[in-house]
């Protein structure tokens, strides 16, 4: 489709139930779920294990064939957490294994296809171990990570580093710089003289960003009909 010719009420109608699914199903697997999350298409969000928590005002993107997953492991030296921070962004595919401990920090984005794992899930030589050797992961602060990264155990990310596309990232990466490659190493720091903006300047406000999105929703599909969007769905044409 060109355009999403859905009428308001009919979104509108959508983002309440994606909210009940959230609380509903998503919520109960969670040690916890911070205010405001929103979570798109929450039926393709796969959560297994327990220790698995989210902050304030978290963003998860999927889609049917793009699934999130977040898994922890428990063994017999332990079991994993994962941690998500404040008004972080998982982007469709983005999958997290866990059996130590997976930090991400507050505002950080996960572009799409991201892996983040803290675990060798099997041992070097001993190949019926299903574990292997495991470090903890953690994100700084407002990272940005590209799409397909892999981001191995005992690797930490420091606050404001991106992470290019398709980067594998065996070893640590300080704050405010840009890594790629495979390995990752850095490319080059971040201007200094830039004034860098984190996703918690425009989240934090939940409440009035919630109510100005709605005001734009009903402005762009003012012209939407339900005829129209019933005609798109069974008989799409060119210019749909």
């Amino acid at each position: 489709m060109r355009k999403d010719h859905r009428p308001y009420l009919l979104k509108r109608w959508l983002a309440i139930f994606e909210s009940w699914w959230t609380r509903h199903f998503i919520q109960p697997q969670l040690e916890h779920l911070g205010i405001a999350p929103m979570f798109m298409k929450p039926w393709n969000l796969k959560i297994h294990g327990h220790n698995i928590s989210m902050g304030d005002a978290v963003h998860v993107i999927t889609a049917a064939d793009r699934t999130v997953r977040l898994t922890t492991w428990q063994h017999e030296h332990g079991g994993g957490q994962i941690n998500i921070g404040d008004y972080t962004l998982l982007c469709p595919g983005v999958r997290i294994d866990s059996a130590s401990s997976v930090e991400i920090g507050a505002s950080t984005m996960l572009a799409a296809g991201v892996y983040i794992t803290d675990a060798d899930w099997h041992d070097l030589y001993d190949r019926s171990q299903p574990i292997g050797t495991t470090k903890p992961v953690k994100l700084g602060e407002n990272c940005w990570i590209g799409d397909g990264c892999i981001i191995c155990k005992g690797v930490e990310i420091g606050r404001n580093s991106i992470i290019g596309t398709g980067a594998v990232v065996t070893r640590s990466i300080p704050a405010n710089v840009i890594a790629a490659g495979n390995p990752a190493r850095v490319i080059r720091p971040l201007d200094d003289s830039q004034q860098i903006r984190p996703r918690s300047s425009l989240l934090a406000n939940h409440t009035q960003l919630a109510e100005d999105m709605d005001k734009l929703e009903k402005l762009f599909r003012q012209d939407n009909s339900w005829l129209k969007w019933l005609k798109t769905v069974i008989a799409p044409g060119p210019r749909d």
